[in-house]
């Protein structure tokens, strides 16, 4: 119902409607809540339309539909019912709670949706599942109900986050924060970023939660602009087509924006470039980035470059595979190692290297493998008997320079085909095979090593068949076909598709070398690299030859066991790395280097510079990526998000209640066209209006006092400036010119007419008749009382000054100073204890003294 009124005398300005109340938007009161809530709905799950090549596959986005709409739904129920923007808030965090329980934990939960002790127990399972597959996973990762509760949970506060900021924060602009915050972290992840399915969708929802919010609850100010400006939507095209064309322009000149057009292709890295290695996680990005990060220099007095070996990847849990530190087992101290198992070859290679790892960030140091000893390390070390990985325990590999001497074995072919013996003295976890192999890949190593008699036949075998020339190395195919990963659905899907780089082909071989019965592992550090041209001297071996590494060197190979020999490894990625003497095939050539210039800018192993032309660019890699603690893939940005969306809130907490508190004051009790205000908390609201912009009440005032004080102030100007064509103010309250200073005049005119009439309502209200004889006489209609109410506050901020305005919006002193006096009562209240106490104290003692007095007279 479209509230109506007459103009009061003198104003010229018809009275608006209460924002958000009946007749505020063209659809009714009844509409506004769930258009709202739709237009969050549909912008939230836009943007989590884009998580697709985060999360593997479309089984996550049912539960993330379920759990946005929901929240959505409930927030608009109870802004239906009018209740308060806390309430809502609080509602929709608890509706939140029940979905997840519904949708997650059903078992575990008191009729299917209350949370109980067993919930809780279920969710610890279910978080610790979603930070082993963050730790142990490449993107896109597997949606596991973890990492899908975590999914939902997020998406669900963003729900909450962007209807606070659209409807009681009244910063509808500023929502698009929580849509941002779901949209970089596929930006980050992804090649192709975001893409354009999911920007348009999470626009479109953006855009219409900007028109409800003018479209129902229009600023009183705007609203009249609008009325004089016909051509501010003419304008406000313009700006956006403007805002778009510098969009797709500013990718050019801003760092980290590579390749494609916005949204796809950006590459905005706020965090710096990655230096580090995490196993398993960023090691496709670390190939992809395309200037060499995190470099590493070492010299040897190797005949060849040597593969720096990072930490070992041994657990496979049927869904990927991961590091296990053993920390029950680890070791402390470097200076002497020790495999752990006999070594039978009859010769074995000592090799001495210097490492310098600069900028490279990790908690494991990169070395050759096997090392016997590492001396001049900072920090406390450890390093696993079972893998002779290198871990520290309060440092990391940042700026470290060591000497590492190790020892590896002779090995031939005629060593390792001899090499029959069975396994023995081999932890379990090396040795057992999935129990949830998909058919290809059990098929395909039945069939590949149909024809082989021992575990080295069966290993070339292997080896031999992925270096063939069905497979294809590319960095690319894995995440545009939605399989970059280490799990065993993934495998599946690299040996269909026969295109993936590193780590595919070391978990393939892995994989079938287990299901062969040949101990396997995965061994996760960098392949040989290139001379700097430079020596290093050594003691006791003089210059030595120095070699460089970096981010595009990153790679992945498989170990496999040999009883007598040990950790053996293979090469079975095609154009990557060097393929040891021993695992070559006859027909191969003569020299040890397989590894041709490949997009990654790799070059041969004998040192050769690589041709300048040669890599491509490709995208940066992983904010964090390398970082001292794996899994930080994400970390960076959830918890700038999260620090970014807390200060947001907290900064406009003073702002939400004072719209809330404004908001209670000026809805009406009434019904109809005549409904009154409720002339107490008018009277209230303009009390506290003129203390937010420095006209504070003094309790022994009269509201008469009041009124003329406020009227008499400087903040309203009563007295018109003439404008610069010597107009003069009328003072009548009419707008009867065009010139600047009858503008002026007529604003100041209707100002002191909305105190005068405000003030003479709520003396009726205080001092009048009851208002059961004449209610007419004794209030303002709610439209009316709304609009006094606004034409003194845009007086006050008129008038207030830059600094006035921003105080009254962010820090209004009429809610600060509510909020000092609760906070000082808890102190008010013990201090009148204590004086209480003592006063009391005081008298029992007084009496005390007398009665002694007493007793000693008597």
């Amino acid at each position: 119902m479209t509230l109506t009124t007459q103009p009061q005398a003198g104003t010229g300005v018809q009275p608006q409607p209460v924002p958000g109340s009946p007749g505020s938007g063209r659809f009714g009161a009844g509409a506004f809540p769930w258009v709202m809530a739709g237009a969050v709905a549909v912008s939230v799950c836009g943007a989590s339309l884009s998580l697709n090549g985060v999360l593997r596959g479309w089984a996550w986005f049912l539960p993330v539909l379920t759990t946005v709409v929901v929240v959505s739904l409930t927030m608009a129920l109870l802004r239906t019912f009018r209740a308060q923007p806390l309430l809502v808030a609080a509602g929709g965090l608890a509706s939140l709670a029940l979905i997840l329980t519904f949708t997650f934990f059903r078992r575990d939960s008191i009729a299917g949706f209350l949370p109980s002790q067993a919930t809780f127990d279920a969710l610890g399972r279910h978080l610790r599942r979603a930070s082993e597959t963050v730790l142990a996973e490449s993107s896109p990762v597997a949606p596991n109900a973890g990492i899908v509760l975590v999914t939902c949970a997020a998406l669900g506060l963003v729900v909450i986050l962007v209807d606070a900021l659209a409807l009681p924060l009244g910063m509808p602009a500023t929502s698009g924060l929580g849509l941002l915050a779901v949209l970089v972290v596929p930006a980050m992840i992804k090649p192709q970023s975001v893409g354009w399915l999911g920007f348009a969708t999470t626009a479109a929802g953006y855009l219409v939660i900007l028109a409800c919010s003018q479209w129902f609850a229009p600023d009183a100010r705007t609203q009249a602009d609008t009325a004089r400006n016909p051509g501010q939507v003419r304008r406000a095209a313009l700006t956006g087509g403007v805002a778009l064309v510098v969009t797709l322009l500013l990718q050019l000149v801003v760092p980290g924006f590579d390749q494609g057009t916005f949204p796809q292709g950006s590459r905005l890295n706020p965090w710096g470039t990655a230096t580090g290695l995490n196993p398993m996680i960023s090691l496709g990005n670390s190939l992809r980035t395309p200037t060499g990060e995190g470099r590493i220099t070492y010299a040897t007095n190797s005949a060849t470059p040597l593969y720096l070996r990072s930490v070992t990847v041994d657990r496979f849990d049927g869904e990927s595979w991961s590091p296990d530190d053993r920390n029950a087992n680890r070791r402390a101290g470097t200076g002497r190692m020790d495999a752990g198992h006999e070594i039978l070859a009859p010769e074995q290679t000592r090799q001495v290297t210097v490492v310098n790892t600069g900028d490279f960030t990790s908690p494991y140091l990169p070395v050759p493998y096997a090392p016997e000893s590492v001396n001049g390390l900072t920090g406390r070390w450890s390093w696993d008997p079972a893998t002779l990985s290198i871990k520290g325990t309060d440092t990391n590999s940042r700026d470290q320079q060591y000497l590492v001497q190790s020892s590896v074995p002779k090995l031939t072919t005629e060593l390792l085909d001899a090499s029959s013996a069975p396994v023995q003295g081999v932890p379990e976890e090396f040795i057992r095979p999935p129990s949830n192999v998909p058919d290809i890949v059990r098929t395909t190593a039945e069939s590949v090593t149909a024809d082989s008699r021992t575990a080295y036949a069966k290993a070339m075998a292997i080896q031999r068949f992925l270096r063939g020339p069905g497979f294809t190395y590319s960095l690319e195919s894995p995440v545009q076909n939605g399989y970059d990963g280490n799990g065993l659905s993934v495998l599946a899907d690299f040996l269909t598709q026969k295109s993936g780089y590193c780590i595919h082909f070391a978990s393939a071989m892995a994989v079938m070398a287990r299901l062969e019965g040949i101990p396997s592992r995965i061994a996760v550090g960098y392949a040989p690299g290139r001379q700097t041209g430079a020596t290093v001297s050594v003691a006791g071996q003089g210059a030595l030859p120095e070699y460089e590494v970096d981010a595009r060197d990153a790679h992945a190979w498989p170990e496999l066991y040999f009883q007598g020999l040990g950790w053996v490894p293979f090469e079975p990625t095609p154009s990557r790395g060097v393929v040891p003497a021993y695992a070559q095939d006859s027909s191969a050539s003569g020299g040890t280097s397989t590894n041709e210039q490949n997009n990654d800018g790799l070059v041969p192993s004998n040192g050769a510079a690589a041709p300048s032309s040669a890599p491509a660019p490709a995208p940066l890699p992983l904010p964090g990526s390398g970082t001292a603690d794996a899994g930080n893939q994400l970390a960076p940005a959830l918890y700038t998000a999260a620090g970014v969306l807390l200060l947001v809130l907290l900064a406009a907490s003073p702002r939400l209640v004072r719209r809330g508190i404004r908001a209670r004051r000026l809805r009406g009790t009434g019904t109809g066209r005549d409904r009154l205000a409720e002339q107490p908390l008018v009277w209230s609201e303009l009390q506290d209006l003129a203390t937010d912009y420095g006209v504070r009440p003094v309790p022994s005032e009269t509201p008469r006092t009041f009124s003329a004080r406020l009227r008499g102030s400087p903040a309203l100007r009563l007295r018109s400036e003439p404008d610069p064509g010597g107009a003069k103010d009328t003072g009548s309250g009419a707008d009867t010119g065009n010139g600047p200073g009858h503008g002026a005049g007529t604003f100041n005119a209707q100002t002191v007419h909305a105190v005068t009439a405000l003030t003479e309502a709520y003396e009726r209200h205080q001092y009048g008749r009851p208002a059961g004889q004449d209610a007419t006489r004794h209030g303002l209609p709610e439209e009316a009382a709304v609009e006094h109410i606004g034409q003194v506050r845009q007086a006050l901020r008129r008038n207030a000054g830059t600094v006035g305005r921003l105080r009254a919006d962010w820090l209004p002193p009429s809610v600060l100073s509510r909020w000092g006096s609760v906070a000082r009562w808890p102190f008010g209240v013990l201090g009148r204890a204590a004086t209480r106490v003592g006063r009391a104290a005081s008298a029992l003692w007084r009496r005390t003294r007398r009665g002694l007095r007493r007793l000693r007279a008597g």
